[in-house]
């Protein structure tokens, strides 16, 4: 009965932990992926195939800057891009800088901020940059400090200076982006590329639920004109969106395991519990008892071994969930997960959810094995006692 009750308490554990980190995971990775493209980008189709606006979007879109057409469109904002050279005295680096304005939706990146503060560009121009940690390491550069960047001109042949100072810096976990974008103040991107004020190099559209977002990018696809493409995120960055899908396999094959595992316990355990009460199922039914009361019997004592089982694994599961999310013991390899350490996700739907599939699960898979109740004759096993 113990090996039974553990084993019902470890299936919930790896389950409840499983759903938990896998979940939080794929939530991590998408709001990255989202913090610096938005849901869908709309862009020139000239630019598909390019980080880098080559050709202007005008801004002057029905759609800009508040986008009615689609009910759950919460946010829209103008961007531009184009690559740099960060030069030191004694190294260089490529970026991308991306020249954002004063819509900007900055509040997807307070969490990465690591030291200083956001940029502020709602006034004049200014030089101001957010830079990432990785770069600032790499090329020595501290919160103050000036960062002189060359953008080649369109005869590749000479440079275009511009100093920038550094006010914060930040840091993804995602190092895709992290070693790549630079953000600085849209208007010099459109000095740099002989643009007007409302020349730009694409639209970055935020919705309100992800989950939907493959039918909401298709209705701002429509709206947006022919003109011009919208495609969400996990068409531009279809090769991560993959991967965090293939995570949904395994949370489905952990748990069908864990499952069966229980089960498989949990009928051994009821098989053992008939046969040890052999003679008192002989005495009920000789007494006038029948079978499915007597099944039942057995049922409502698998399911408190069920319930003492479900209660420590929620108890420790959960406990471990809480140690990590507040105190972040297991850490993780940033190049290969995207965070530093394990993420947890913890939502008492999900958590509801394992405890009553695997007490319905388990009760009717030991509905069968019950079966052999009505095979107990109370004459055999009264005379053998």
């Amino acid at each position: 009965m113990k090996i039974a009750m553990v084993a019902i308490a470890v299936g919930v554990i790896m389950m409840i932990i499983t759903i938990s980190s896998v979940k939080a995971l794929q939530m991590k990775v998408r709001d990255k992926i989202t913090a610096f493209n938005g849901h869908v980008l709309i862009d020139n189709y000239d630019n598909n195939s390019s980080k880098i606006s080559l050709v202007p979007v005008d801004k002057n879109q029905e759609f800009y800057p508040d986008f009615f057409q689609v009910e759950e469109v919460e946010h829209i904002q103008a961007v531009a891009t184009k690559y740099g050279i960060i030069r030191t005295e004694t190294d260089f680096e490529g970026i991308i800088v991306k020249g954002v304005g004063e819509e900007y939706a900055w509040k997807y990146f307070e969490e990465y901020l690591i030291q200083g503060r956001l940029p502020d560009f709602t006034g004049s121009l200014n030089t101001e940059i957010l830079l990432s940690e990785y770069l600032a390491d790499r090329l020595g550069f501290e919160v103050g400090d000036t960062v002189v960047t060359h953008f080649i001109k369109e005869d590749k042949q000479t440079t275009l200076l511009r100093p920038f100072k550094v006010v914060g810096t930040y840091n993804s976990g995602f190092q895709e982006f992290d070693q790549t974008y630079l953000f600085a103040d849209i208007r010099h991107i459109q000095r740099l590329n002989k643009w007007n004020e409302n020349e730009i190099g694409h639209f970055e559209v935020f919705v309100s639920d992800f989950d939907d977002i493959d039918r909401v990018g298709a209705q701002i696809y429509e709206e947006v004109g022919s003109l011009l493409d919208a495609r969400t995120i996990k068409t531009e960055f279809g090769a991560d969106f993959e991967w965090l899908a293939l995570l949904d396999f395994n949370i489905v094959l952990i748990i069908g395991i864990m499952i069966i595992i229980a089960a498989i316990n949990m009928i051994t355990a009821l098989l053992v519990l008939i046969l040890e009460r052999a003679q008192m199922i002989g005495m009920l039914k000789a007494m006038g008892s029948s079978d499915w009361s007597i099944r039942k019997v057995f049922l409502y004592n698998a399911s408190y071994l069920m319930l003492v089982g479900l209660f420590f694994g929620n108890l420790i599961g959960i406990g471990m969930l809480l140690i990590q999310k507040y105190f972040n013991v297991i850490p993780l390899d940033p190049k290969t997960y995207f965070v530093t350490e394990a993420p947890v996700y913890l939502n008492w739907k999900y958590i509801t959810a394992i405890n009553l599939s695997t007490l319905l699960l388990c009760l009717l898979i030991l509905i069968i094995p019950s079966f052999i109740i009505t095979r107990i004759s109370p004459a055999k096993v009264i005379k053998f006692e």
